[in-house]
């Protein structure tokens, strides 16, 4: 505990805190303190959190801070286990449940910071299954989900750009090349208009020219403009002829089908549309809100640990043991009725199985319907953004054949012309490569006459002057016209930097005093701003004491606001249980016999009455039943044993006569027969 003590106050001590605390001025903070200490970490956690907690509620505090810490996966120590003490341990600012949270958002800030920036993007909202029925909060939602899901693209990219180890040194020296460039083209630019002041009229062209790329501009827009229009008609084409196609099916299939298959169709998908809302959908409802109470159960309860599983376990294996004893001794009783109901429910929960089988089915292939028009969709705007053309069905499809056909003709004879041409250009090379080697052998000859007359490279060197004296010319005629491009360009710059000098002199002479005067003001600015800024820090602090002042009263007018409500709500019920009191005072003397019944009184009198009457008529019952209640078992004991001795007698009587009748001859009935 005293080492966590010292990690908390020197990280608290440290940047971005500050707090300049010691162990004993920690460890005897308040409560309020110690709960404003933790808003104040979670704060630099989460900028959202920034809050003063004694302008807010103690429940609302904890609700919030409680929430965060479930946000950035915050599991309380093995002795704060149960949520409700965590929880009441946090709104009463606890020692031992602050401290704990100090010291494990001391050591991971960074990696906290982190967190609760993805989870204010990340963290999905939850919405009722009900609402999503609806189709635009189903379609606003899937947007939101893609945009979540894009949000983790863009992030996963930037921290890959982090990563991948661009220095600081290469950015500051593409930089700096940049700035070079920008130079440069800033001094090309220079040299250019000064280029271009010496043309006649450049004003005017370059208006001409600045018109002109507005012109392009314009023109780019308009047919950017032009090609979404014949996107967008393009568009409204295919869903016309998807219309017009459902229309013609749809009469066709009138035509041709008769008004009972038509009702049997819809008595179908009416049958199948209304096991889907009524059995199946909510079936599904059900058991998705069993799994999310359960999962929110699991979220609530505490991790445990290898004993608490072990335990589980153990319990588990206890339950199967006794559920495998109760199906042995339903097994080992072998009721007929029950086996025939086992029957009969196999088979409804097979048709019940094969039913739902069968309806996710026509779901899917509903659904895979669907994903293959928004394919085929998909695929002809596609093909409409690459060629700008209408997918082409049914003879339009034909007669294409036909021209790619004719087209294929034309190719194969192009293709054939390519090839003669080819060879005509070996022939050609060819031609050449014999040509150069007759020029060499040329060479070497006059070389070799050369060399006998003594004259070795007399052609090289002939030649070589001709060619310098070519180039001297040409330099010759280029210095020359340079030259005088250049003493031209000298003297109208004289001229131009003379008629600048006269031109601004009555203007720097003006403009040394407005120097001084600009000196003047500057300083005297700084001083202004030195007054204005004090003055405004401290207009500053006293509208922020101002808005507390402020706040605090306008908290207190809304608490009298409340009890002035309040006070009025009691005083009518008040005013109303008084006005049934002098009702009942005013009906109770009244000398009306009818309106004394009608008092609250007579009638609780009344009831009383009757209760009382009631009372004693079942307390007399009671006693009678008491009094009478042994006398009358000893009756009863009585004549069952009469009937017993009756009973018996009638068995000895008819054994008696049956022995008698032996060997008689006994006429019943007008007929004669022997008993032996």
């Amino acid at each position: 505990m005293s080492e966590q003590l010292k990690f908390i106050v020197e990280h608290l001590n440290k940047d971005p805190f500050k707090k300049n605390f010691n162990l004993i001025t920690f460890d005897s903070l308040e409560p309020m303190q110690l709960l404003q200490i933790l808003n104040d970490v979670l704060a630099e956690i989460d900028p959202k959190q920034t809050i003063d907690i004694r302008e807010e509620m103690p429940d609302q505090t904890a609700k919030r801070m409680f929430t965060l810490l479930g946000m950035l996966k915050y599991k309380p120590p093995g002795n704060m286990s149960e949520p409700s003490s965590f929880r009441q341990g946090l709104v009463t600012g606890s020692k031992p449940v602050i401290h704990p949270i100090l010291h494990w958002l001391l050591q991971r800030v960074t990696e906290l910071k982190k967190r609760a920036y993805l989870a204010r993007f990340l963290v999905k909202l939850e919405v009722p299954a009900e609402f999503l029925q609806d189709d635009v909060i189903t379609d606003t939602y899937h947007q939101y989900e893609e945009l979540v899901e894009g949000f983790k693209t863009y992030h996963k990219e930037c921290e890959q750009l982090k990563s991948s180890g661009f220095s600081t040194a290469e950015i500051r020296k593409d930089i700096g090349a940049m700035e070079e460039e920008k130079d440069q083209l800033i001094k090309r630019v220079e040299r250019l208009k000064k280029r271009v002041e010496s043309v006649s009229n450049h004003q005017r062209m370059l208006e001409l020219a600045r018109q002109l790329r507005v012109e392009k501009e314009r023109e780019e827009s308009l047919a950017q403009q032009k090609q979404e229009q014949k996107n967008q008609l393009f568009q409204a084409e295919q869903r016309l002829q998807r219309s017009q196609q459902q229309l013609k099916d749809l009469r066709q299939a009138a035509a041709d089908a008769k008004p009972e298959s038509l009702m049997k169709r819809l008595e179908e998908e009416i049958k199948f549309n209304s096991y889907m809302v009524s059995d199946k959908l909510p079936k599904e409802l059900e058991s998705k809100r069993r799994m999310v109470q359960y999962l929110q159960k699991v979220v609530s309860e505490p991790a445990m640990g290898q004993a608490e599983l072990g335990e589980l376990e153990d319990k588990i294996r206890e339950n199967n043991i006794e559920i495998n004893l109760l199906i042995e001794k339903r097994m080992m009783r072998n009721d007929p009725i029950d086996d025939k109901l086992s029957l009969f429910r196999q088979q409804a929960s097979i048709i019940i199985r094969k039913k739902e089988a069968k309806a996710e089915e026509l779901q899917e292939a509903r659904e895979e319907l669907a994903a293959l028009d928004r394919e085929l969709n998909q695929k002809n705007s596609q093909a409409r953004d690459q060629d700008g053309d209408e997918v082409i069905r049914g003879d339009e499809f034909k007669r294409f054949v036909g021209k790619l056909r004719s087209k294929g003709t034309v190719f194969k004879k192009k293709r054939q012309e390519i090839t003669e041409l080819r060879a005509e250009y070996g022939v050609l090379q060819r031609t050449e490569e014999i040509l150069k080697q007759r020029h060499e052998v040329g060479q070497q000859q006059l070389q070799s006459m050369e060399a006998q007359k003594g004259i070795s490279g007399y052609s090289d060197t002939q030649e070589e002057l001709e060619r310098v004296s070519a180039i001297k010319s040409e330099l010759d005629e280029m210095k020359g016209r340079s030259l005088d491009d250049m003493s031209e360009m000298v003297k109208k710059l004289n001229s131009t930097i003379v008629e600048k000098k006269s031109a601004l002199a009555p203007i720097i002479k003006e403009l040394r005093p407005l120097r001084q005067q600009c000196q003047d003001l500057t300083q005297e600015y700084e001083e202004k701003k030195a007054q204005y800024d004090s003055c405004s820090a401290g207009l500053e602090s006293n509208r922020s004491k101002l808005e507390q002042e402020v706040r605090a009263l306008r908290e207190e007018m809304a608490q009298e606001e409340n009890r002035y409500h309040y006070i009025n709500c009691m005083k009518e019920i008040i005013e109303m249980q008084m006005q049934r009191a002098a009702e009942e005072m005013k009906a109770y003397v009244s000398p009306d016999p009818q309106e004394r019944r009608k008092t609250i009184r007579e009638q609780y009198m009344k009831n009383i009455a009757e209760q009382e009457s009631l009372g004693k008529k079942l307390r007399e019952q009671q006693k009678t039943v008491r009094e009478s209640h042994g006398p009358n078992m000893k009756q009863v004991k009585m004549w069952r044993d009469l009937e017993q001795l009756i009973e018996c007698k009638r068995q000895c009587f008819l054994r008696a006569q049956s022995q008698a009748s032996i060997g008689q001859v006994i006429q019943e009935g007008g007929e004669d027969r022997l008993v032996l």
